[in-house]
């Protein structure tokens, strides 16, 4: 069994930055991937971007080259640079096993002026 949690999440002007992270407990021996999706109100999830254990990292187009992954066993963080409005969204971690997935209870990203 592993458990997810999120940390990080908060209120943040345009153009500022945001570091999120994620950690696995439990069996995560199990883990093959560890990702960050969010959801906007109204909108459907999205991938923000994905690590895979060999350290492969894919990320959504929305956010190549303001969002950075990285991970250390069962931790991922996600710094968040150059933060737009239209980043603002609930986002979660979910965390890939052999035969299923977990995900934590989301953190909120609001970014306003």
């Amino acid at each position: 069994q592993v458990e997810v949690v999120e940390t990080g999440g908060g209120l943040v002007q345009p153009g500022g930055s945001l570091r999120l992270s994620c950690v696995a407990s439990g069996s995560t021996s199990s883990i093959n991937a560890m990702g960050w999706y969010r959801q906007a109100p109204g909108k459907q999830r999205e991938l923000v971007g994905i690590i895979t254990n060999s350290g492969d990292i894919t990320y959504g187009d929305s956010v190549k080259g303001r969002f950075t992954i990285s991970r250390d066993n069962a931790k991922m963080y996600l710094q968040m640079n150059n933060l737009k409005a239209e980043d603002t969204g609930v986002y979660s971690c979910g965390v890939l096993l052999r035969t299923t997935s977990v995900w934590g209870q989301g953190t909120q990203v609001t970014v306003s002026s």
